[in-house]
């Protein structure tokens, strides 16, 4: 039996390259979009929830899902204070788990950071490793935690920083081999290939990803 597929996120850089992908995809029969904008693509197989992600609960008969898929993520900078941004990568993101879960979804897939770690003293990585460890908590069947490094694509809002990051980490590529390859900057497009990768297992239990291949 086909499934269905829901995602939080699609108008961001992994997001927007994973629609497609999941519209493409023979396993879903039906793709839900949940977020505070529309996207523009028209599908058969779309249906589109357009609400504030603090109000999902109110719109939990909507979200029913089989594999759901979080690339839910901003910046401090973006977001415009440390609350703002707490709330996106953290808030918005349990909320969510929270909703699916209590509708049986089956998977949970998540876009994080590579160094998240709930000890962090970097504030970033601190909320998202707080974000991976409540995630963890949520009795969906299994739970991929994707762990990116820089992340290239086109974004509709350029950030600087990932820019420079990117060109520095690009002159550095060649020398992060082995344990050092989760390093290398990679496409937005692979992440997305990866985490329907990983949905089509069908396992159990939690994965980290840290070095990501599709």
């Amino acid at each position: 039996m086909k499934k269905t597929a829901l995602l939080a996120g699609a108008t961001g850089l992994v997001g927007s390259a994973l629609l497609p992908l999941l519209l493409a995809s023979e396993r879903y029969a039906k793709v839900i979009v949940v977020g505070r904008r529309p996207v523009a693509t028209q599908h058969p197989k779309l249906t589109q929830v357009v609400t504030e992600l603090s109000k999902l609960e109110g719109e939990r008969l909507r979200l029913i899902a089989d594999d759901v898929y979080c690339c839910l993520g901003t910046t401090r900078q973006q977001a415009g204070s440390k609350e703002a941004f707490f709330e996106v990568d953290y808030l918005y993101v349990i909320k969510l788990a929270a909703v699916t879960a209590a509708n049986f979804a089956a998977e949970f897939l998540v876009v994080s950071a590579l160094g998240a770690d709930a000890e962090s003293r970097f504030y970033y990585s601190r909320v998202k490793g707080e974000m991976e460890a409540a995630v963890q908590q949520t009795p969906f069947r299994a739970i991929h935690i994707f762990r990116p490094s820089l992340l290239l694509g086109e974004r509709a809002t350029p950030r600087l920083g990932e820019r420079v990051g990117g060109w520095l980490l690009a002159l550095a590529r060649p020398l992060l081999r082995g344990r050092w390859h989760k390093y290398r900057p990679i496409a937005a497009a692979t992440v997305a290939r990866a985490m329907l990768q990983a949905a089509a297992e069908d396992g159990g239990g939690v994965r980290i990803h840290d070095v990501i291949r599709a």
